[in-house]
């Protein structure tokens, strides 16, 4: 599967943006899907994950009431919505999916996207 994210960008400490990842290639819905990020020297950790039928969602502590990750199986499409943004929030975010059910290892991963740019600014 062939997975594309966009929505980065430069938003103020406080917003909002939401992040979109549009899958192609493969049936979208076999697939778990997942956020991670990675900050500049740090390792990429994981952000959220939705289950196949969108029933189920997983969260990082840190993003917890503040992030959505949803899933249009229709469009093919996952979204993370953030709100809250914070300066520690500035990372690429980056789309993966998931053909098992482990979500919160990126080793646990099939297919990953390019990643996309999010600043928090101060």
């Amino acid at each position: 599967v062939q997975l594309q994210a966009s929505g980065g960008g430069l938003v103020q400490a406080g917003g909002p943006l939401r992040l979109s990842c549009a899958a192609s290639g493969r049936t979208f819905s076999n697939y778990l899907m997942g956020w991670f990020r990675q900050a500049p020297g740090k390792k990429r950790e994981f952000v959220a994950a939705i289950s196949r039928g969108a029933g189920t969602a997983y969260y990082a502590d840190s993003v917890k009431g503040r992030f959505t990750i949803s899933r249009d199986n229709a469009k093919n499409t996952v979204y993370l919505q953030m709100n809250s943004l914070k300066s520690e929030d500035t990372a690429v975010y980056s789309c993966a999916a998931n053909y098992g059910n482990r979500y919160r290892d990126d080793n646990d991963y099939d297919y990953w996207g390019r990643g996309t740019l999010v600043t928090v600014s101060s």
